[in-house]
């Protein structure tokens, strides 16, 4: 265990604390306002080893202990051949998503296929990992792909649409691909970045960041201290934009 933090296998035994049991709540509340899972399915968390795709793992996991009906979960992650992840991550995310009965699947793939002849940017990647994501989720016959998309991560999206696309979209908390057939879901969509943080620097859950050369530059990495600033004038700046979408509610009804 990492020195002064709690294990995350308290939690896993039932010692959850109100903050944490709000946290789970959320994800909770949110499936039920979207309809996103519903009993019998079959769920794959499309983990990168971050703090929120592991958070997001937890939440899913621990709540199908009181709930009245059931559904599987299993994880992805795709693990760059140019920037693997330490070996000794690999085990321990294997461990922590075991400890959680979800089963593991670990793709190593290349990050710059020759396909991109060159070039390399943040839309490049995003789009590189997701034509993995589906080509493997569609192999193995898996529908509905949980993603640890927050609320800070749907408020950056729209700030970028809006001001450097001219468009007022974002993330969807539930998005069809493929006239149906596969859908993503996004539970935490209702959750602040805080609370993942928090659960980060409290528990020693297994976080790895992947390698990314673009990390601190990006559009999104410099719109967070603008979103801050705007909270600082309203601390309810994220919850408006997120209202402001009118998403419509149970979209896989």
């Amino acid at each position: 265990m990492d020195e002064g933090k709690l294990s995350y296998r308290t939690l896993i035994d039932g010692d959850i604390p109100p903050w944490v049991m709000r946290f789970i709540k959320g994800v909770g509340r949110t499936i039920n306002e979207y309809g996103m899972v519903k009993a019998g399915d079959k769920v794959l968390i499309a983990a990168s080893g971050g703090k929120d795709s592991l958070a997001l793992a937890l939440a899913l996991s621990l709540r199908r202990k009181w709930l009245p009906v059931s559904y599987d979960l299993e994880a992805v992650m795709i693990d760059w051949i140019e920037h693997p992840i330490p070996p000794e991550y690999r085990e321990k995310l294997k461990t922590y998503f075991s400890d959680l009965g979800i089963e593991l699947t670990i793709v190593d793939e290349k990050q710059y296929p020759q396909s991109f002849n060159g070039e390399f940017n943040c839309y490049l990647c995003s789009r590189n990992r997701r034509r993995i994501l589906f080509q493997w989720a569609a192999e193995h016959n898996e529908k509905l792909i949980a993603m640890g998309h927050h609320l800070d991560d749907l408020v950056e999206t729209t700030m970028i649409n809006l001001c450097f696309r001219g468009k007022f979209s974002t993330m969807l908390p539930v998005q069809e691909f493929f006239d149906g057939k596969m859908h993503i879901i996004r539970p935490m969509i209702e959750i602040k970045e805080n609370v993942t943080e928090r659960l980060k620097e409290i528990y020693d859950i297994p976080v790895v960041k992947p390698v990314c050369p673009y990390d601190q530059t990006n559009i999104r990495s410099r719109l967070k201290p603008i979103v801050k600033e705007l909270c600082h004038i309203d601390k309810l700046t994220r919850e408006h934009i997120y209202a402001a979408h009118s998403f419509p509610y149970n979209l896989l009804d």
